[in-house]
Order: structure tokens, then sequence, then C-alpha cells
């Protein structure tokens, strides 16, 4: 009896088992993942080249004395804008005021000298035609009157030597720009083309954003033309909207240590999101792949045979495709081959799905 007992006890515990497994096995198969999907859509998406470039004045001046003196007076603060014709710098003008001076006394004493000369040729031009003087005596008043001339022409060039010496005293702007670190202050020795520039100028707007691409891309440049590619440039580390301008120069031989071709694009930069010198993420966009399939880029996942995507099924099941991306603009990627307009894909969620999964849609994109 004992022995029957324990029988029914474990074909008891054995039924018992085997229902409690049916149960998971059913309740695992009712289970339902969270995802979030999307739709995939068709649009225009540009082909465009992504590179680093950085950017650069269009103009950069230093700007340095053409005459040596004490720099007398700083007429602007570093950093500050400055226009085309403003004065910079003032030099001390008292020795070239003093040197015009003189000069200009120079010339009004051999202009005198030299209406001297000529009268005095004029009356022996007189005597000599009635034997009064000989020839000889009047080509020496007509050969004085002549270097007296020169003379004059000479101290008129002193004049106006003097005067462009004393006007360099004046060191002014030549062009708009934004004014970078001061070299000197008011008050020291500056000298005549010093290899030190006073300040330098660089011109803020408009700018270049110079980059290089491959030389492959090089013939479609070249077919669209200058100023026919549009650019957009923004900088790295954000601060600004991207900026919108056009390509404007291409240089005329391909790198042959990188196979690269330089690139210039020129930015109105109204705003003053550029700047000269740093590094700026440049899109130059070539043409637009027409009625292409985009989906976001977190539905595409990594493989051991490539690339695929989740598509939610009509029965909220899911089927695995593999896919064909062959171009990331943004935040979404352009799919060739594998998703069609209108299917749901499945971007958030993934790591827990099987063939066999039913979803559960907690958001659409």
């Amino acid at each position: 009896m004992k022995s029957i007992g324990l029988r029914a006890i474990a074909g008891a515990a054995i039924v018992a088992a085997l229902l409690g497994c049916g149960e998971k096995q059913k309740k695992q198969a009712d289970e339902r993942v969270p995802v979030t999907v999307a739709t995939a859509e068709q649009k225009d998406i540009p082909v465009q080249v992504r590179v680093i470039g950085s950017v650069q004045p269009i103009s950069s001046v230093a700007v340095r004395a053409l005459v040596a003196g004490q720099l007398q007076r700083v007429s602007f603060r570093e950093g500050d804008d400055v226009r085309k014709g403003q004065i910079l710098f003032t030099i001390d003008p008292r020795p070239y005021q003093a040197t015009l001076a003189q000069a200009e006394a120079n010339l009004a004493r051999d202009q005198a000298q030299a209406r001297n000369a000529d009268a005095e040729a004029t009356r022996y031009a007189e005597l000599v035609k009635k034997d009064y003087v000989t020839r000889e005596e009047y080509e020496k008043f007509t050969s004085g009157a002549e270097a007296a001339r020169a003379v004059v022409a000479a101290d008129r060039a002193a004049v106006e030597n003097a005067r462009l010496q004393l006007a360099y005293c004046e060191i002014r702007s030549p062009l708009d720009g934004r004014t970078g670190s001061l070299q000197v202050q008011a008050g020291n020795l500056v000298k005549a083309n010093d290899t030190t520039p006073l300040v330098t100028i660089n011109q803020i707007t408009p700018v270049y954003v110079t980059f290089s691409v491959p030389e492959s891309q090089l013939g479609d440049i070249r077919a669209r033309g200058l100023g026919n590619v549009p650019v957009s440039a923004s900088p790295q580390k954000g601060g600004g909207a991207p900026q919108d301008g056009k390509l404007t120069f291409v240089d005329n031989a391909v790198d042959a240590q990188t196979g690269t071709i330089t690139l210039k694009a020129t930015f109105a930069n109204e705003g003053r999101i550029l700047w000269p010198g740093e590094f700026v993420n440049v899109a130059m966009t070539l043409s637009n792949r027409l009625n292409a399939t985009v989906v976001p880029v977190q539905a595409v996942q990594n493989g051991q045979r490539g690339q695929y995507i989740y598509v939610v099924t009509g029965d909220d099941g899911i089927q695995m495709r593999p896919v064909t991306i062959v171009q990331q603009v943004d935040n979404q990627a352009v799919i060739s081959k594998g998703v069609n307009p209108g299917e749901t894909v499945v971007t958030d969620g993934q790591i827990r799905l099987t063939p066999k999964s039913k979803v559960d849609v907690k958001k659409s994109l």
C-alpha cells in the first residue's frame, strides 16, 4: 500500500510539472515586445560630400609703419571692428612737418632764382640779336635758366616726398575688418617696415571656407561649374545654424600625395557664425536623389551578414530584412533595397526581438 501511495504522489508531481511548463510556454508565446516604430518615407535627398574644412578671411593685412618715430596715439581698441580709411595709429608728425617746411622753403628760393635766370636769358636773347653780346655769353645764361628749372623740379619732388612722409604719420585701415592683438602701445618708438606688425586686420564678412575632397568628385564639380554648387558649413562644436555659401574656387592641381583637390566656398557670414581659423563641418551638394526611401538611422542594425531592419507586419509580427544603405543624411538612412515606402520599421527595442516575436507599439515617430 505504501508503494502505491508513493507512485501516486510521483505521478501527480509529473502531471503538475507538465501543466506548469505548458502554461509557461503559452505565457512566453503570448508575451509582446514593446517597441518604437517609424514609417519609411519617400522623399528627394541631396547627394552630398561631407568633409571637415577651415574658415579663412578673404583678406588679412598685417599693418606696419612706413616711417619711423614715436607712436603718439592709438585710435582703436584691440578686437574692434574698423572701416576702410579709419585712422588706427598716429606717429609724432613734428619731425616730418619740419622736413616739409624746409623742402617748401628750398622750392620757394629756387623758384625765385629760376625766374631771375629766365629773365636774364630773355634779356640776353634781345642783346645777342643786336650783337651786343656774344653767342657764347647768351648760351651761358640759357643753360643757367635750364639748370634753375631743373633744380625747381627736384625741389617739387622733395616737397611731394616730404608730404608723403608726413601723411604716413597717420596709419589708416586698408580694409573693413576686425583688429587682432595690439603689438605696440602709445609712447613706443616704431620702425619703418618692421618685421613685427603693429596689428593684423582680418576681413570677417564675407569669409572663405577651405576644404579638400577626393579627386573622384572633381568631374561632377566641374560639370556643375563654379557658383552653381551649394555648400553649407557649421561650427563643429555648435554655436550657430549651418551657413549657406557657394563654391568659388577649385585648385589648379590635384595633390598627388593625398589624391584630393582643394576647394574654397564663399560665405556672406553676416551673422559672424563662422570665425577665421576654426574648423567647420562642410556639406557640398552635388545633385539630388529623387524619390529615395528613407528611414531613421536607429532602425538600421548590424549583423554578421551585414545591415538589416525589422519590419512590422500586419499581424503585429516582424520580419528581419537585409538592407542596402547608400547614403546617410543627418539622422536618416537612404535605402536602395530591402524596405518600401510606407512600411513600418522598428527604431527601438530590437535587442529583444526574435523572428517569432509579436510587438506592442508604444510610440510612433
